[in-house]
């Protein structure tokens, strides 16, 4: 008897996920134990039910697939993952070349039994992480992710930011709290990582882990306890942020403190 594979569906589209389902169920011993309609529910949900493998639709508002699978692969998730997308030429030709698994939509049964069959024998090799998965991930999550521009919630209104125009976010209890150079409010990101996803990684630096900086907007660095830092920044309330032991060297070696 073949052992139950277990899958999760994600994709924000109620007919394309109903669809695969429907042609997963046809399968013997798959079973799907969780649909998802956007990327941050399914972060939740895979580390809820850790399925044997992932459906991933490329094309997701909020967080994409591969911002999606970049961030499991960052956590060292079991999951398979198996990319579903419209045809796109530049996706499909970055998949080829890396031997990644993907289905084109409208997915096909044939098509589909055959990445449920390699996904069991990756299963039963226990084949480790392949080095070509986490280069495309990070090509393409690089390429659709970051976002010129952010949505900044103040009061009942959702504002239009210019990502430079940010200085910094910070977590406090589960909300992110952004301060720009004009505005102050909330983001809808459940998680810095996430935030930190879609911004350029050579002007946001995770300094603390609940503190993420614009370097750019750095007023005063300001010596610290146990030669550590504390942070002024350029907004109106001067905010002061600390600086990890560990980001500490790379902000001397940086500045050439």
């Amino acid at each position: 008897m073949i052992p139950d594979l277990h899958a999760v569906v994600v994709d924000d589209e109620q007919p394309a996920r109903e669809e695969l389902c429907f042609l997963l169920g046809q399968i013997e011993g798959v079973k799907v134990v969780g649909q998802a309609d956007n990327g941050v529910s399914a972060l939740t949900l895979i580390d809820d039910v850790d399925p044997h493998v992932a459906f991933l639709d490329v094309q997701m508002p909020g967080l994409t697939g591969f911002e999606v699978a970049r961030l499991l692969l960052d956590k060292s998730s079991s999951a398979h993952i198996v990319f579903v997308t419209a045809y796109d030429q530049y996706a499909v030709d970055a998949f080829d070349v890396n031997a990644v698994d993907y289905l084109l939509k409208p997915v096909e049964q044939a098509r589909l039994d055959q990445a449920i069959q390699r996904v069991r024998h990756r299963m039963a090799l226990a084949q480790p992480r392949d080095e070509r998965l986490d280069r495309l991930v990070r090509l393409m999550a690089d390429r659709q992710g970051r976002r010129d521009q952010l949505a900044l919630k103040v009061g009942d209104r959702f504002l239009l930011v210019q990502a430079d125009d940010v200085i910094f976010a910070s977590l406090d209890g589960d909300t992110i709290q952004i301060a720009t150079t004009q505005l102050a409010g909330t983001s809808n990101y459940r998680t810095l990582d996430e935030l930190q996803a879609r911004l350029d990684p050579d002007v946001f630096w995770r300094v603390h882990r609940s503190h993420l900086v614009n370097i750019n907007k750095i007023k005063e660095i300001v010596p610290w306890f146990s030669r550590n830092y504390m942070l002024r920044m350029k907004d109106g309330k001067a905010t002061q942020i600390p600086v990890s032991r560990s980001q500490t060297k790379r902000l001397r070696d940086y500045l050439k403190l």
